[in-house]
C-alpha cells in the first residue's frame, strides 16, 4: 500500500466555495453577504444572543427564581393624631373600630400604629405593630397597647 493509493472518505474534504466570481456563479457582486452593514464587512462575528437590535429573547422571557416579594407583610398605617381626633376617652381601638371610622380599608388586614401627632386620651389600642414613639405616647396618655398576631 502506498500513501497515494489511500482514498479519503467521500465528502470528507468539501471544496471551498469561491465567491465573487461573476453573475453565473450565483455568488457574484455581494458574494452572499447581503448588502451593506456589519455582516458585509470582513472580520464580522455575531455576538451571542444578538438579534439585530430587536429585544433579545433573554429579555422577553420572564424572570424566574426566588424573591421575598410574595412573603412581604403590608400594613395599614394609622397615626396617633388620627386616634386623638376620632375616638373618645377610654375607648377600645381595634381593626374593626378603625374600619368603622374609615381610617383603614379592611379590618382583616394588619394595622401598624405610627407616632405622628399628640395623644391626650386614655385608649386601649389593639394592632399588629407599634412604633416605639407610638407606644410611648399611648402609655404616656394612660392608655395601653396590645399586639395581635397579623
Amino acid at each position: 500500500m502506498k500513501l497515494d493509493e489511500i482514498l479519503a472518505t467521500a465528502g470528507a474534504h468539501k471544496k471551498r466555495r469561491r465567491v465573487g466570481r461573476g453573475i453565473g456563479s450565483h455568488r457574484g457582486k455581494t458574494c452572499g453577504r447581503g448588502s451593506k452593514g456589519y455582516g458585509a464587512r470582513a472580520g464580522w462575528k455575531a455576538q451571542w444572543g444578538y438579534e439585530g437590535g430587536q429585544n433579545p429573547q433573554i429579555s422577553r422571557l420572564p424572570k424566574r427564581g426566588f424573591n421575598n416579594f410574595n412573603f412581604r407583610q403590608n400594613y395599614q398605617i394609622v397615626n396617633v393624631a388620627d386616634l386623638e381626633k376620632l375616638f373618645a376617652d377610654g375607648a377600645k381601638v381595634d381593626a374593626v373600630a378603625l374600619a368603622g371610622a374609615k381610617l383603614i380599608d379592611d379590618a382583616a388586614k394588619a394595622v401598624k400604629v405610627l407616632g405622628n401627632g399628640q395623644l391626650t386620651k386614655k385608649l386601649t389600642v389593639v394592632a399588629a405593630k407599634f412604633t416605639a414613639s407610638a407606644t410611648a405616647k399611648i402609655q404616656q396618655a394612660g392608655g395601653t397597647t396590645e399586639i395581635v398576631a397579623s
